[in-house]
């Protein structure tokens, strides 16, 4: 099946869906951290769907799958700074935005192997 769009892709969809979690339960953080962890978890969230459409869009399986990688890299760097905010502050509701992101990261290694596996072919 081709794909005409990256808005197409699932892993783009629920990617844009944990961009705005991670933006909504960032708000429940103090006001002092607007400059720190929540702009750093917002960066790394809106990242995410955002390399998946620029890799898509460069047209090559090689641009993709170097993409999908960098939005793996920023998956699992949001990783971390769920963790740190969760231990930090402790008001803070990451459930759904783990489950979400946990779900985005499973589908990044899978279609990573897929198109890595079809470019050498």
């Amino acid at each position: 099946m081709y794909i005409k769009s990256f808005k197409e892709l699932i892993v783009w969809q629920r990617g844009v869906d944990l961009a705005k979690e991670v933006y909504s339960m960032t708000k429940n953080l103090p006001a002092k951290e607007a400059f720190g962890l929540q702009s750093q978890m917002c960066r790394a969230a809106v990242s995410i769907p955002s390399n998946i459409a620029e890799g898509h869009r460069r047209g090559t399986k090689k641009d993709f799958v170097h993409f999908l990688r960098i939005a793996d890299g920023s998956a699992a760097e949001l990783e971390t700074q769920v963790l740190i905010a969760e231990s930090v502050h402790r008001n803070i509701d990451s459930s759904r935005a783990k489950l979400l992101l946990e779900e985005v990261q499973k589908m990044l290694t899978s279609m990573i192997r897929k198109v890595d596996l079809n470019a050498t072919r």
